[in-house]
C-alpha cells in the first residue's frame, strides 16, 4: 500500500527500550513498509472548532548500533489535524488517568471523522484491564470484586486462605499481592489497598500453575491469536512481569489458549479492540490488556516470528476499507 501518514500516540520517544517495546518494533516494521510516522504527546491533543489537532514531531526510529545511541530520530514539528492522517495509533502507557480519558473522548471525534484508529476509543474507556475479563465469567478464576473489608476475608476462607488482591487500576504489577490467611499484615493490606473501604479491590483465586506454566501473555489481532511467550516469576517473586525479573520461555498455542481466544475474540471484534493482549495461566484468563499491550519482541525471539507484520498490514486494509 502506498505510504499512509501514521500518528503514534505514544509517551517520549528516549523511554522506548528498543529491545523490549512493542510499539518500537510497530513503528520500525511502518517505516520498512514506507510508511511515514508522527510522535504525538496524549496530552498535547486540542480541539479548535470541530477539529482535533495536536503538536505532532516526525520521527524515526532505528536499532541502535552501539550501547547508548539514540534509537530515535525527530525532524519537524507542528501542529496538526489529526483527521490529515491515514491512522491513529493509541500506544500511550498506563495508567489511565484523567488525561488519558480526555485523550479518549478526544480521539472518538477523530474517529467520526473517518480515521482509523486503534484501539478504538470508546473500547479502550469501556474496557478496564482487569474488570473487562468478568465479561467471561466461564473463563476466569474465582474473583470477588469489592471494597467490603468482611467479604474479602469471607472470600479469602473459602479459598482456603490465600488468595491474589489487585487494584482495578493497576498496571504492570503494581499493587498485586498474594495475601494468605495466617499473614499478620493481612488486615494492613486489605485497609491500605481498599482504603479503609473507600476503594474498589479485585481478589482472585491463587493458581499455582503460574510456578510451572508461567503467567501466560497471548497476543491476539481482530480477536484472533497471533502469539504467546509465558512469563514465569523468580523464585522469591510471585509477580511473573519481565521488568520485576520475570523470565521467558516459549509458548506453543494450544487448546486452552484456544478456547479462551475464541470465547472472548466476537467481544472483542464488537468494541473495537483490534490488537489486544491477555494474561492467561494454567485454564484461566486473568488480564485483558488492551491499552499498549506488549510481548512482540519476545515471541519473535522466541518463535523466529515477526509479529509486527500481520498488525501493520491489519492498519493497511482498515485503512483502505474506509477510503473506498
Amino acid at each position: 500500500m502506498a505510504g499512509l501518514r501514521l500518528a503514534i500516540i505514544v509517551d517520549p520517544l528516549s523511554r522506548m527500550l528498543p529491545d523490549k517495546d512493542t510499539t518500537f518494533i510497530l513503528m520500525l516494521e511502518a517505516q520498512r513498509r514506507g510508511h511515514t510516522l508522527f510522535a504525538i504527546d496524549h496530552r498535547d491533543l486540542f480541539t479548535k472548532g470541530p477539529d482535533v489537532h495536536a503538536m505532532a514531531r516526525r520521527a524515526e526510529v532505528h536499532r541502535p548500533s552501539a550501547p547508548g545511541e539514540p534509537h530515535w530520530t525527530h525532524f519537524e514539528s507542528s501542529i496538526v489535524a489529526l483527521a490529515d492522517f491515514d491512522a491513529v495509533l493509541m500506544r500511550s502507557d498506563p495508567p489511565f488517568d484523567d488525561d488519558y480519558l480526555y485523550a479518549t473522548h478526544l480521539l472518538s471525534l477523530v474517529e467520526e471523522r473517518g480515521v482509523f484508529v486503534m484501539n478504538r476509543p470508546r473500547g479502550l474507556r469501556d474496557a478496564n484491564e482487569k474488570l473487562y475479563a468478568l465479561n467471561f465469567p466461564d473463563c476466569i478464576p474465582r474473583t470477588l470484586v469489592t471494597r467490603d473489608m468482611g467479604q474479602l476475608k469471607q472470600f479469602l476462607a473459602e479459598l482456603g486462605g490465600e488468595m491474589i488482591v489487585k487494584p482495578p487500576h493497576g498496571f504492570g504489577g503494581l499493587g498485586i499481592f498474594h495475601v494468605h490467611a495466617d499473614d499478620r499484615n493481612l488486615n494492613a493490606i486489605l485497609e491500605t489497598m481498599t482504603d479503609n473501604g473507600r476503594k474498589l479491590l479485585m481478589a482472585q483465586e491463587y493458581l499455582a500453575a503460574v510456578r510451572e506454566l508461567g503467567d501466560e501473555r497471548v497476543i491476539l489481532l481482530d480477536g484472533e491469536p497471533l502469539g504467546a511467550v509465558a512469563r514465569v516469576p523468580r523464585d522469591d517473586e510471585h509477580r511473573s512481569n519481565i521488568h520485576v525479573g520475570g523470565s521467558v520461555k516459549k509458548v506453543v498455542i494450544g487448546d486452552r489458549e484456544r478456547r479462551i481466544c475464541e470465547r472472548i475474540g466476537p467481544r472483542l471484534r464488537a468494541d473495537g479492540l483490534h490488537f489486544v493482549g491477555i494474561d492467561v495461566i494454567g485454564d484461566h484468563l486473568t488480564e485483558v490488556n488492551v491499552t499498549s499491550p506488549t510481548g512482540i519482541q519476545e515471541i519473535d525471539q522466541l518463535d523466529g516470528v515477526q509479529l509486527e507484520t500481520p498488525v501493520i498490514e491489519f492498519v493497511e486494509r482498515k485503512v483502505a476499507e474506509l477510503k473506498r
